[in-house]
């Protein structure tokens, strides 16, 4: 089963970090993604530019209203994800704690909806000369 993995950071306290430690924090979490691509577990993962760079839409009907920069003032923003292959939540959260950005802030980890099974694909009709479909 997928799960999601939304990295929530206090933005000052990672800006406050030294360039030594956000290299040393870098390097963990390319060996971290390396450990979960040989165990299987990695399907994606990528840092977000600051809260301030995004730009929220909200649709009503035919309306659609822009606003930039974060949509709520808080004290940790979006600031990454990782995407990742578990056989289930308790693994899930195991595999999430080891990432190196949560001690900079908090993880929430979110199985993906699975698509509904829908009716299986039906195989065309032979064509009139009998030949197959």
């Amino acid at each position: 089963m997928k799960y999601l993995c939304l990295l929530h950071l206090d933005e000052k306290k990672a800006g406050a970090l030294s360039a030594a430690e956000h290299e040393a924090m870098q390097a963990e979490c390319a060996a971290y993604n390396e450990e979960l691509r040989k165990g299987g577990h990695y399907v994606a993962s990528s840092a977000l530019e600051a809260a301030h760079t995004g730009t929220i839409l909200r649709v009503r009907g035919a309306n659609v209203a822009i606003t930039d920069g974060p949509y709520t003032e808080t004290k940790e923003q979006l600031g990454g994800f990782l995407l990742m292959e578990a056989r289930d939540l308790n693994q899930a959260l195991h595999l999430a704690a080891r990432l190196p950005p949560g001690r900079l802030g908090t993880i929430e980890v979110r199985p993906l909806k699975e698509p509904a099974a829908g009716p299986a694909p039906r195989k065309r009709a032979a064509a009139a000369n009998g030949s197959p479909a």
